[in-house]
């Protein structure tokens, strides 16, 4: 009873925020001033889908949305275009997250490929009608396969380091989302 309370659920939310606000100061930390010919994995949006589909309820939309924003304006993209993708991806994760928890982990891991392609592509395609300047197509393909590479690796941190498991069913509830 005492994991369940309000005030328990406010921090784990406070500390999705303030994991974001990590992720986001190491990424502009001016660590080497050469352009890169290779793209990192998007360590936020692949923390903010592990979340989602683990504890639906410890990331709202809301949340979501501002976080992401808020790195659309530290990271100089268009402002709301990949926070909205990344919102509507995690809750399509988290309308199917009592399902995916029961068939697997290969499953849920394939289900999250194919949530960040088509994040990814749909970035891609809505800046491309608005011409808007963007990365060349081989470094988003290989962020994009960066990210979905390690995502298993961002799992296993979300539940051992982070401990943001899976309800049990000893815990008395599901994160089944109902009707």
């Amino acid at each position: 009873m005492a994991k369940s309370s309000p005030a328990r659920l406010w921090l784990i939310r406070l500390g999705y925020c303030a994991l974001a606000l990590v992720i986001i100061f190491f990424h502009l930390l001016p660590l080497d001033t050469l352009p890169r010919h290779w793209a990192p994995p998007d360590l936020l949006l692949a923390f903010t889908l592990a979340w989602s589909l683990r504890r639906p309820e410890y990331v709202p939309a809301l949340s979501i949305a501002a976080v992401m924003l808020m790195a659309d304006l530290l990271f100089q993209r268009p402002p709301g275009l990949l926070a909205l993708l990344v919102v509507l991806g995690s809750e399509h994760l988290k309308s199917r997250a009592s399902n995916l928890g029961e068939m697997g982990f290969v499953l849920e891991w394939a289900t999250v490929g194919v949530v960040i392609v088509a994040i990814t592509f749909a970035n891609r395609l809505v800046l491309g009608i608005l011409t808007v300047q963007q990365a060349p197509l081989t470094l988003s393909l290989i962020q994009l396969v960066m990210t979905v590479v390690t995502y298993p690796l961002i799992v296993v941190v979300t539940q051992v380091i982070l401990r943001v498991r899976r309800p049990m069913p000893r815990d008395g509830r599901t994160s089944r989302v109902r009707p």
